[in-house]
């Protein structure tokens, strides 16, 4: 108590103008983060990653183009740019549209294999785009970058092979590939989601026959539970005779429900068009169209 005594003692109240003054200087301060937060966010958006073999300037011009294409759709919030014909006129020039690109070098710190020479090793090409340049292709197409806030995705996806059928979670082994998998479209779509843990599935009593009979607000408070803001149902069914997943995807927005599929897809490429879909419908770009593998989609991870 003795301490707690001298400290009011010697403590000096703070004048009404002085008050003011600390508190435009926090709020000052704090709209700075947030400005900070927002630009480096929105930087982000304009910058992709794709692998190629060694580093050099032919791969890297493929490589240029590819991530173009991720741009645009990351930016839009636009999926249904993904093999769009008329990107064809601006891939070629991709170069001139590159700010700034960086190698990583997936087996950095591993010797080189035998027959295997430097050029040959995977590179992650990292390269980042001029923001004015990409919104006036966007314009140009009819689109405008979604810069606004987009919500967070909870999502609940049900993996069915054979006798095999679990849910995609935090902590579950069986599911670590999907869930590297998810995280990574999320990035690739500029969006942030949430995965439910085994123990809170287990809390809320959500199984994979629940995610297909349950109506959405049954899964809110799971949902909510993570930080989500939207919930994403998604159900992958193995195909022996596609030799791909059939993928079902459904989501509540605006009102009413959206619901979009593929097929004949790798659970990659089937994890991108779900959560790139809930971006197109979330970004106002209308609903996503059931595509197949021969329709765009890609059967090459």
């Amino acid at each position: 108590m003795a301490d707690l005594h001298r400290t009011r003692r010697h403590s000096h109240p703070i004048g009404h103008g002085a008050g003011r003054a600390i508190i435009r200087t926090f709020l000052a301060a704090a709209w700075a983060w947030c400005a900070g937060t927002m630009a480096a966010a929105g930087a982000d958006l304009y910058r992709a990653k794709v692998t190629v073999t060694g580093q050099g300037e032919a791969n890297r011009i493929i490589g240029f183009a590819a991530c173009l294409e991720d741009v645009l759709i990351k930016v839009s919030g636009a999926q249904k740019l993904q093999g769009d014909r008329r990107l064809a006129a601006y891939k070629p020039k991709a170069k001139s549209l590159v700010t700034s690109f960086s190698y990583r070098d997936q087996f950095s710190g591993k010797p080189i294999r035998d027959e295997q020479g430097t050029r040959d090793r995977p590179y992650d090409l990292t390269v980042a785009f001029e923001e004015g340049k990409i919104d006036d292709i966007l314009r140009t197409l009819g689109l405008k970058p979604w810069l606004s806030h987009r919500p967070r995705l909870a999502v609940f996806v049900e993996m069915e092979q054979g006798p095999r059928n679990y849910i995609v979670t935090t902590d579950g082994a069986q599911s670590d590939l999907q869930r590297d998998a998810l995280l990574a479209a999320a990035d690739r779509r500029g969006m942030d989601i949430v995965l439910p843990s085994t123990a809170g599935l287990a809390k809320s009593n959500i199984t994979g026959e629940a995610l297909r009979t349950a109506p959405f607000p049954a899964l809110a408070p799971a949902a909510a539970e993570q930080g989500g803001e939207v919930v994403l149902v998604g159900r992958l069914v193995w195909d022996d005779r596609e030799l791909g997943w059939a993928t079902q995807w459904q989501m509540d927005w605006g009102g009413r429900t959206h619901r979009w599929q593929v097929r004949g897809v790798t659970f990659d490429e089937a994890f991108r068009r779900g959560i790139g879909g809930a971006a197109q419908v979330l970004s106002g770009n209308g609903d996503p169209v059931a595509r197949s593998s021969s329709a765009g989609g890609s059967k090459l991870h």
